[in-house]
């Protein structure tokens, strides 16, 4: 789960992580307010989850109301790579002496935690890898022993971070990592954290993302996710408690397990189509979650045909023919759908589909010629 700058700051709050003070606002006038309460100056920042908002002109400074007013105005409702602002927060201004870097990651190749930091603030973090590699200092953290003192003062000397702040922003790196663990986040970057001219080592801008497999322990993280900023198909499936990631393709894709879903992902693709979705119904999905199921993959207008891929293991066969029925008679689909069933039950499920006689609907016995035939039909081939 990837949070707006605010809500990641909200965690951090948490961990006593040293913040500027700041409002959210969804119109101009509360931002309006919000600076009010603040006092001048402020910085109105556009609220999405992506980078480069200073650089679309997302982020503004602002001395008075009438500036304020302006900004948000101009700010809401813009488009910031494919991102379209509907928050903002108004954050008091910080005078800034020396910007820095500094993150909490989940490296995957290495399976460990890694803990970044660098002088180069404010910079994409791999443009300064690119660029000057030796001004980033990494930690791979041992789970068992956890971040501790030494190593933060390790990474500040060899940022060269100036020598009266080693020890606070070696502080600061501890209490990320504290929230980071704490909390069952996949990362928490800081760009910039800044180091102000009295000296105080404060986050000036905060990327959260959680670990949504870790939310069971954490109900409070449901108050985090912004159902606004979500793709509606995603949303959908969330909502009914389903495994749905939109893709751009035309073809919907049903199945039961990662593993298999992946799969026909793949050899789809080789059959020349373009998958417009992964949707996993999971271990014994019922006829009701095959309905739901069909609903969310043709609620995607650009799907032109769907392919059902099945093998029956804990999933019986006869109930996903059950719910292809039943969705069938719900959703009345213009698009062909082409079922490939395999494994528990699947006889009693061929024979439900051919008894209910759907239009355009056709059977493959195998995963390649189901491939190959929702790729035609697809492209407008074949008959119905």
């Amino acid at each position: 789960m990837d949070l707006l700058e605010y809500k990641g700051k909200q965690v951090l709050q948490r961990y006593d992580v040293p913040l500027a003070a700041g409002e959210p606002a969804r119109t101009v006038d509360e931002a309006v307010a919000a600076a009010a309460g603040i006092g001048y100056p402020v910085v109105v920042k556009a609220q999405v989850k992506i980078g480069g908002r200073g650089k679309a002109g997302g982020i503004k400074l602002a001395g008075d109301a009438e500036a304020v007013r302006e900004h948000a105005a101009a700010i809401l409702g813009m488009d910031i790579r494919g991102h379209t602002v509907r928050e903002l927060w108004i954050e008091q201004a910080t005078d800034i002496a020396s910007e820095y870097y500094a993150a909490v990651v989940f490296d995957r190749s290495a399976k460990s935690s890694l803990v970044m930091l660098s002088t180069q603030g404010g910079m994409d973090i791999e443009q300064v890898a690119a660029e000057r590699p030796e001004a980033l200092a990494t930690l791979h953290v041992d789970p068992l022993v956890g971040f501790q003192p030494f190593h933060g003062r390790r990474l500040a000397f060899e940022a060269g971070v100036d020598g009266d702040v080693v020890r606070p922003v070696a502080d600061m790196l501890a209490t990320l990592y504290a929230a980071y663990t704490g909390e069952d986040a996949t990362l928490i970057e800081i760009n910039p954290l800044i180091i102000t001219p009295d000296r105080r080592v404060v986050a000036l801008d905060a990327k959260v993302t959680l670990d949504d497999n870790a939310a069971f322990r954490h109900p409070d993280h449901a108050t985090l996710d912004d159902a606004g900023d979500a793709d509606p198909q995603e949303q959908m499936a969330k909502e009914r408690g389903l495994t749905y990631v939109k893709l751009d393709g035309d073809i919907g894709i049903f199945g039961n397990g990662a593993g298999l879903v992946m799969s026909t992902l793949d050899v789809v693709a080789h059959a020349g189509g373009a998958p417009a979705n992964f949707l996993d119904a999971g271990g014994g999905a019922k006829a009701e979650a095959i309905a739901a199921s069909v609903d969310v993959i043709l609620s995607n207008p650009n799907v032109k045909a769907v392919l059902f891929n099945v093998f029956g293991g804990i999933t019986r066969c006869d109930e996903v023919a059950r719910g292809i029925i039943d969705a069938y008679g719900i959703l009345e689909p213009t698009v062909p759908f082409v079922v490939r069933l395999d494994g528990t039950n699947d006889a009693e499920a061929r024979k439900l589909l051919a008894d209910a006689n759907l239009p355009n609907v056709h059977a493959e016995a195998t995963m390649d010629g189901a491939a190959a035939r929702v790729v035609e039909l697809a492209r407008g081939g074949g008959s119905s």
